[in-house]
């Protein structure tokens, strides 16, 4: 749970001092650019497949995009998120933005709402594998479910947003569930491998303890 709700704030905690570095008032400098994914230029600058999660577009961006990742670090924690979940949303981080480049027509992408979608599959993963909370994982596979159904980032990949006033990006949020969701099965399902065998393991290093109770059971 500690590893969960440290990778939620640092999320934010960084998402916060990149904005910091470029605010509005300089639209002019280069940071964006070299932060924000460009898919002519990411090959020259691969940390993008990181950074671009962690700048945004406007400050209502930033602050939704914050508020949405501490409740699910809020929903990790009270269904007891795991360190497979936080290194599942580790790893499919920056394979959520690469899977931009299934998309010829995205060319840039910044925000962290592509990486939210991979938040929410790890915690449905998590809580699938693991049997914590089963009425949860539904609401959470349905919930996003939906949500990616009415995008149909398959056919409508990004489109202009009136509200938010800028192009939102569907195929990050499909890719990001995408990669959340493979990630948190092999990472969640691993660990409970894992589990299991160590505990197979230490029952097979006493079996007399178990034995020597039955045994004490019969001579009383």
């Amino acid at each position: 749970m500690k590893v969960w709700l440290g990778l939620c704030a640092l999320l934010g905690v960084l998402s916060v001092v990149f904005w910091l570095l470029d605010p509005p008032s300089y639209a002019a400098a280069q940071l964006p650019s070299r932060l924000s994914w460009d898919a002519a230029r990411w090959p020259q600058r691969p940390w993008t497949l990181w950074t671009a999660s962690l700048v945004h577009l406007s400050g209502s961006h930033l602050v939704a995009n914050l508020l949405a990742l501490a409740a699910l670090a809020v929903l990790g924690a009270a269904l007891h998120a795991q360190r497979s979940a936080a290194l599942a949303l580790f790893i499919a981080w920056p394979l959520g933005t690469a899977s931009l480049m299934l998309w010829p027509g995205v060319a840039h992408y910044r925000g962290l709402s592509g990486l939210i979608h991979a938040a929410v599959l790890a915690l449905w993963a998590h809580t699938a594998i693991n049997s914590i909370a089963k009425p949860v994982s539904f609401v959470l596979l349905a919930g996003i479910g939906l949500k990616l159904m009415m995008e149909h980032a398959w056919s409508q990949p990004m489109a202009f947003d009136p509200d938010w006033g800028f192009n939102v990006v569907y195929a990050a949020h499909l890719g990001g569930a995408a990669a959340g969701a493979v990630c948190g099965l092999l990472c969640c399902g691993l660990a409970l491998g894992w589990r299991k065998a160590r505990r197979g393991q230490a029952a097979g290093q006493h079996p007399g303890k178990r034995s020597g109770g039955n045994q004490g059971g019969h001579l009383g």
